[in-house]
């Protein structure tokens, strides 16, 4: 079976997908039909020994739409095929925009004339020459005539709602347009046999005849039928303009071409032409071109877009790159082993097209009852008219029946209660930072009940921050400093959470010689004539320095808070720890909290380690983890949930996550992730903030509600109207609903419906009041390291060196028992601070340290006797 993805034109509602899908069926050798409304998209299998795409296109054909085989997003050439998608989509847009002008431009004279009559009760003023021309039964034909004429451009660049709805009348298959051209065009024609009704009153003298037709002219009705239902359909033409934003994107981080290296000589190539076994020279800011393995150089690859890490993975000979990736160090070469489709982003697109165009799991209300409501309306008109018509009446009398019940029942009102709700609800998110893309993201939200998020750049910051600082023999500001000067020449993210910690609080950072940047490891230089380096335990390993068991205690412990270990050395000795980790946003907590109570289940999903994953996932009470995942995995992740029968969303901000936020029922993206993130994404958090993420999914739940009231509004009417206008009243009573009523009745619906909608701009947006922050301030730890005391002066030079002081500042941190409140923190801090040699006193209460700067060596004693007297105990 060959899969193959068509593009469909002419849909306009549910049931035009549903007669491509069916009509498709029918080919033989086709299995799988998907029909996509929202990206005019159909996907299927087809047996190519039975049929063909020729034979499916003539089959969508005969159905009265438009097909083509579209072209795979996944190769080079897609590029210009997307654009072309994406050109065609803004046309539609800007049609649909012009259409909606011209009908309100020519329909509001057109009101003004028909309901002139009206200003007078209510004192409304209008120009004196106005009544002179069309006030009164003899100038009756000119009313009609300039209503007549004013609707005529209405009509021409509304003419789609005509011919789509009578050519699938006629097919047997009537839609939504169907009963939008049935009840404007009856409304139109019953104004024209008005005209000529009332021009053979003014010929014979028949002034009450003139007058009776002048007030039942429906032009007005014409013009306001199509305009009203034009306003949903511009909603929906914005919504399908967002289908080939995220292919475009995703291409983008694909370059077009390559450097690669050919007879000793580097030339530039199209990518399309590399092969397997090419080698290609990537410099630093340049994109990864295709997947392959180091084989000279090292360097540090920033993969977020790919694995979701959030720090840049070192490379060397050796290791494996993956195209779309970002080199950002140094220069590297190295071998091609997957080219053209197989690389890692060429699949990465052909995910994100599959699950794009796949059927989308639900469908708009108006749509699903449009099937029966459409032809009993029109069943109702033609056997109401024909009963009549046998009980004797007259044919006026019996078309003026049909048209009564097609005015009364025409779907302004049914065309309204979906997009006039969403639009209402979707600008109330917009205003707080919550952009919903489309009405049918906007149902979906209010269905979930699982929440798969990723971690880095959404339930994190996405930026590193140094947490914990454990130094040695000097103070924790001469640690920093002395770190800060070995790493203000890296790149290195690390590096950048280092400096700018010593940046933020003022700290002098001295300067740096013989500076080297070892990849993988750290760094290393001369600060105040001391060898120094900082990095992790390779580092220390290739220098020949052995940790000790306190060290090694202390990066464990650190490991098991999520946290990165850097290790200070000078002149050969350890001065102390650093504790560097992505840091979780403040609001991240309280929103996986607020999901739980609102019956959804959070799961973390992440390309990072299952340890780092575990232990941030445990801090804000999520108990699903699922870590260590490549980005088709995460879509696989979905999938088996929407498998088990889970409404699923998915929280992401990096193309890493754009196939499974496509394949998710709702897909929401972190404002301030990447652009394909955005794309593919139903549904966008500008402020990042995640509490907004269960804001959207109240909103929904409010607006689905609205809708269903706005549908009871919408039938209600006709309930009540559709039997009084076939008359069923008039043999007992004489009661008749007139077309007039029955337009009346149909415009007061649309009122109601919009009305309703209208109560959803004061939908409360929970936390609105609370500002995001992208990179919250971490609390940093003061952690105690104590190591053998056989340090000699080295350590002693290291805190000289460092500070500036000529004499030994130390800092020491103790544990302190009994703390209960604040003023427990007061009492030990003036306790500490009371002791000779000891200065800037910080008590942690939640802790229960205290961590203090002295020139002398406080023995233990000491210390417990001062804490004693003021009614503590020394840990």
């Amino acid at each position: 079976m060959t899969k193959e993805t068509f593009t469909i034109t002419g849909m306009t509602c549910s049931a035009c997908a549903a007669r491509v899908e069916r009509a498709t069926k029918k080919v033989e050798g086709t299995a799988d039909v998907s029909v996509n409304l929202l990206t005019n998209t159909m996907m299927l299998s087809y047996d190519e020994g039975r049929t063909s795409p020729a034979a499916i296109i003539s089959a969508v054909e005969d159905a009265g739409y438009g097909a083509s085989v579209k072209s795979a997003p996944g190769a080079q050439s897609a590029s210009p095929a997307a654009t072309s998608a994406e050109d065609s989509a803004e046309k539609e847009i800007r049609a649909m925009r012009a259409r909606l002008l011209i009908s309100i431009i020519f329909l509001l004279p057109t009101m003004y004339i028909a309901m002139h009559h009206m200003f007078m009760p209510l004192g409304i003023p209008y120009p004196s020459w106005f009544g002179t021309v069309f006030h009164g039964a003899e100038n009756a034909l000119t009313f009609a005539l300039a209503q007549f004429v004013l609707i005529l451009p209405i009509m021409y660049v509304n003419r789609a709602y005509y011919v789509h709805g009578f050519r699938n009348l006629l097919t047997g298959a009537p839609n939504m347009d169907s009963l939008v051209g049935i009840g404007s065009m009856a409304s139109a024609l019953f104004g024209v046999f008005a005209m000529f009704r009332m021009s053979w009153g003014l010929g014979h003298g028949d002034l009450a005849l003139v007058e009776a037709y002048g007030e039942n002219l429906y032009f007005e009705s014409a013009g306001m039928i199509v305009t009203l239902i034009t306003v949903g359909k511009y909603l929906e033409a914005r919504a399908k303009g967002q289908t080939t934003g995220a292919l475009r994107a995703l291409m983008q981080l694909a370059p077009a071409e390559a450097q690669i290296v050919r007879n000793g000589t580097e030339e530039t190539v199209p990518v399309t032409s590399l092969t397997v076994g090419d080698i290609i020279v990537v410099r630093p800011g340049a994109r990864i071109p295709v997947d392959g393995t180091v084989t000279e150089g090292a360097t540090s690859i920033d993969e977020s877009a790919v694995t979701g890490e959030s720090m840049p993975v070192p490379k060397s000979e050796g290791d494996t790159v993956t195209s779309g990736t970002l080199n950002v160090e140094g220069t590297i070469r190295f071998a091609a082993t997957r080219v053209g489709e197989d690389t890692t982003i060429r699949r990465l697109i052909r995910l994100v097209d599959e699950a794009s165009g796949s059927k989308a799991p639900i469908a708009r209300l108006a749509d699903r009852v449009s099937a029966v409501f459409v032809p009993a309306v029109i069943a109702i008109a033609l056997i109401a008219g024909g009963v009549w018509l046998m009980m004797g009446a007259d044919t006026e009398f019996a078309f003026s029946i049909v048209i009564s019940i097609l005015v009364i029942s025409c779907p302004c009102a049914l065309g309204l209660a979906t997009p006039v709700a969403i639009m209402v609800g979707t600008g109330r998110g917009a205003a707080h930072g919550i952009l919903i893309k489309s009405g049918e993201a906007l149902e979906t939200a209010g269905h979930i009940d699982t929440v798969l998020m990723d971690k880095t750049g959404t339930l994190t910051a996405g930026r590193p921050q140094l947490v914990s600082i454990a130094p040695a023999g000097m103070t924790s500001d001469d640690l920093i400093a002395l770190t800060a000067a070995l790493e203000a020449g890296s790149e290195h993210p690390i590096a950048a959470a280092i400096t700018g910690y010593a940046a933020e609080h003022g700290l002098t950072v001295p300067p740096v010689t013989d500076f080297q940047a070892v990849f993988g490891k750290g760094v290393r230089g001369t600060v105040g004539g001391a060898s120094c380096a900082a990095g992790n335990a390779a580092l220390l390993d290739e220098m020949g320095i052995t940790l000790p068991d306190a060290v090694r205690a202390r990066m464990e412990e650190m490991a098991d808070r999520g946290e990165t270990a850097l290790i200070v050395v000078r002149n050969r000795r350890i001065a102390g720890l650093l504790g560097v980790r992505d840091t979780e946003k403040p609001s991240s907590a309280a929103a996986v909290a607020q999901m739980k109570r609102m019956g959804l289940t959070p799961v973390m999903l992440t390309g990072d380690d299952a340890r780092t994953a575990r232990t941030i996932a445990a801090r804000l009470g999520i108990e699903t983890v699922i870590a260590g995942v490549l980005p088709s995995d995460k879509r696989a992740h979905v999938e088996r949930l929407q498998a088990d029968g889970h409404r699923v969303a998915m929280i992401g901000d990096g193309v890493n996550d754009a196939p499974a936020l496509v394949q998710a029922d709702l897909g929401i993206a972190i404002g301030a992730g990447t652009d394909v993130a955005i794309e593919s994404a139903d549904a966008v958090l500008v402020r990042s903030d995640l509490l907004d993420a269960v804001s959207a999914m109240r909103l929904s739940r409010a607006v689905m509600r609205n809708i269903k009231e706005n549908l009871f509004w919408a039938f209600f009417y006709n309930i009540i109207g559709i039997p009084l206008a076939a008359g069923v009243l008039y043999p007992a009573f004489g009661i008749k609903l007139s077309p007039m009523i029955g337009a009346a009745a149909m415009s007061l619906s649309s009122v109601c419906v919009v009305l309703n909608a209208l109560r959803l701009r004061f939908f409360a947006i929970a936390h609105e009041e609370k500002a995001a922050t992208d990179a919250p301030t971490a609390e940093v730890n003061i952690l105690e390291l104590s190591l053998p005391d056989d340090r000699g002066e080295d350590m002693e030079e290291s805190a000289a060196g460092s500070s500036g002081k000529e004499g030994k500042i130390m800092e020491k941190t103790i544990n302190v028992k009994g703390m209960t409140c604040p003023n427990c923190v007061k009492h030990v801090t003036k306790a500490l601070s009371s002791m000779e040699g000891v200065s800037d006193v910080s008590v942690n209460l939640e802790a229960g340290t205290a961590t203090f700067k002295t020139a002398r060596d406080i023995p233990d004693t000491e210390l417990s006797a001062v804490l004693d007297d003021a009614g503590y105990e020394l840990g």
